[in-house]
């Protein structure tokens, strides 16, 4: 990511996305088990408000405590990309997982429907 701006964007527009997949799903699907698209809906959430509360970190060093201002910036660089990508997988990880639940919602008729119109 570019920064925290744009990585809290990113997360915040994947979350609205996929939750208004899930309520136009939740109110035009016949049969969905409407709890466990409450849940998922949540869990999306959740993992948005997570994700981008875990972002607002700063490097906890200030430059007086490296040589020279090219280590400094080499060390927050490297601290920045590794916490980014550990909140990117953890985001990904929580979305998947509203995900399968919100799949399991969704009536076995109406999934096979799908599949075949996906194939014709």
């Amino acid at each position: 990511m570019a920064n925290k701006r744009d990585f809290k964007k990113y997360v915040e527009s994947v979350g609205a996305a996929i939750c208004d997949e899930m309520m136009i799903a939740f109110y035009n699907v016949e049969g969905i088990d409407q709890e466990k698209t409450q849940e998922s809906i949540a869990k999306v959430l959740g993992a948005v408000g997570k994700a981008t509360s875990n972002s607002n970190v700063f490097f906890d060093k200030g430059q007086k405590a490296f040589d020279n201002p090219k280590e400094y910036n080499r060390a927050k660089e490297a601290f920045f990309k590794q916490l980014f990508k550990k909140i990117n997988e953890d985001f990904a990880r929580e979305i998947n997982e509203a995900l399968k639940e919100f799949n399991a919602a969704i009536p076995a008729e109406v999934k096979a429907q799908m599949k075949a119109s996906v194939q014709a």
